[in-house]
């Protein structure tokens, strides 16, 4: 939505209220339920899931919802008397990581929404990710504490101070043994950078600075220095009114440190170094498919908005997201993508209907396997697909209750456009457009991913014989 306008979507003008290797996936795929299924008990608005992330090994599991808070999951270890138990992600932390604000020179309510969430690697003992609103960054600390110590001179077991008089000899402090304790602890806030809302933010492979990206422009930050940071891409006009696009996704090469990309609202992606120049506002390459004229229509602009743009684990693709389709390129080949995807092109016919109801808007997320050889991206009707690159073969599944009993195999499910409809289909009038997957997340190593439906979590791992 335009920044500081009301009515208008900033991309089209539309209106709108402001506010090890793992093995090749062949689809259709058996997909089981992890046994422990985690569904959050959500009852209320802000307890829908807005960001899920696994950790660079896959041992943590981390989702954000609408009400500020981060839900860290962690996975057991294998047990030889429960094999069937295997690696099961349990709640491992809950923390309260952004709370509502408000913006008294500007009149503006801060929502407390966690947008992303961002895993440091591991260099200790204690975990560290990055979580976002729409303004504030926070780096946190989770650490685990199983000791407490005891016996100090100048306080007593309660914490009192004690007086100085009664004090005749010098006690050296011992830890003891205690519960173990799982703290989160924020240990950096990094704020007041952003005129626009934080649409994303991506850790550099240097592990010492990150980038965080609003609608006109694009931070870089050092993780150790929280009052300042370097502005890199500025796509803000001089006159608003002369604003075309905005920034929709941006994201860091997953091992040059100098490069990053990030997409517009207008289906352009841009490639930049930084080493070029310190303002990064004349791109390397420029990403763009030219529009079919026979396709154009007026939802043309609309549907080709990149929702969320990824570097393969090889840094040699790139993989975006846009209203009705995922497509893949390859970063040495600009004029058109390498592969082009159709997610629910069935829904072709319905964008009158999905425009009326604000659907046509919704931003979903794309992820790789570990391997690069899978793209997985969510749908409606809380179905989410796949698509292997190696086979070109793809499934659709459906995340939800009623079809996901624990170790349960995930049947495909195929949607009706018309015509006579079989038994196991469903018919693209029955969709339901208020269940929606956004946000996906793939292990890093296995085949384990975690699917947000709503205010419900699924966890599923590719079938154990």
């Amino acid at each position: 939505h335009t920044p500081g306008a009301v009515g208008t979507h900033l991309c089209c003008g539309a209106r709108g209220a402001v506010g090890g290797s793992v093995p090749c996936i062949r689809a259709p795929q058996s997909w089981c339920c992890r046994p422990e299924t985690r569904t959050h008990n959500l009852r209320v608005r802000t307890d829908i899931i807005s960001t899920v992330e696994f950790n660079s090994t896959g041992e943590l599991l981390a989702t954000g919802d609408k009400g500020g808070r981060v839900v860290v999951f962690q996975r057991e270890q294998e047990s030889k008397n429960q094999p069937h138990r295997r690696g099961e992600y349990n709640v491992y932390s809950t923390f309260q990581s952004h709370e509502p604000e408000f913006d008294y020179l500007k009149s503006l309510e801060i929502e407390e929404k966690i947008n992303k969430i961002r895993w440091l690697p591991q260099q200790n003992a204690a975990y560290f990710l990055l979580s976002t609103n729409d303004k504030t960054v926070k780096l946190w600390k989770i650490s685990e504490r199983d000791k407490r110590p005891e016996g100090y001179n100048l306080t007593d077991e309660e914490g009192r101070i004690r007086d100085p008089t009664t004090i005749t000899t010098l006690r050296v402090p011992v830890l003891r043994p205690m519960d173990l304790m799982v703290e989160a602890t924020p240990r950096r806030i990094f704020s007041n950078a952003h005129t626009y809302h934080i649409n994303s933010i991506s850790v550099n492979s240097d592990y010492e600075t990150y980038m965080s990206t609003d609608d006109l422009r694009i931070n870089l930050w050092n993780l150790e220095i929280t009052n300042q940071s370097f502005n890199i891409v500025d796509i803000k006009p001089a006159n608003l009114e002369e604003l075309t696009e905005v920034i929709t996704a941006a994201e860091f090469h997953p091992n040059q440190c100098n490069t990053f990309v990030y997409s517009s609202s207008k289906g352009s992606i841009r490639l930049c170094d930084m080493r070029t120049s310190a303002l990064c506002d004349n791109h390397s390459k420029l990403f763009e498919e030219p529009e079919d004229p026979s396709n154009r229509s007026f939802f043309s602009e609309i549907i080709s908005s990149i929702s969320d743009v990824k570097f393969s684990h090889s840094g040699r693709y790139l993989m975006t997201r846009d209203y009705l389709t995922v497509k893949v390129w390859d970063i040495n080949m600009e004029s058109k993508p390498l592969e082009t995807y159709q997610v629910h092109d069935y829904l072709r016919s319905k964008l009158c209907s999905l425009y009326e109801n604000d659907c046509i808007f919704d931003k979903f997320e794309c992820v790789w396997n570990g391997t690069d050889s899978v793209l997985m991206t969510g749908s409606y009707n809380n179905f989410f697909r796949m698509f292997d690159r190696n086979t070109k073969r793809d499934v659709t599944l459906e995340a939800s209750r009623e079809n996901s009993k624990p170790r349960a195999i995930l049947k495909p499910r195929k949607v009706c456009v018309g015509g006579k409809r079989r038994k196991d289909e469903i018919s693209v009038d029955s969709l339901d457009f208020s269940k929606k997957i956004l946000h996906t997340a793939w292990h890093p190593n296995e085949n384990i991913i975690a699917v947000a439906a709503t205010n419900n979590l699924y966890i599923f791992q590719d079938k154990v014989n």
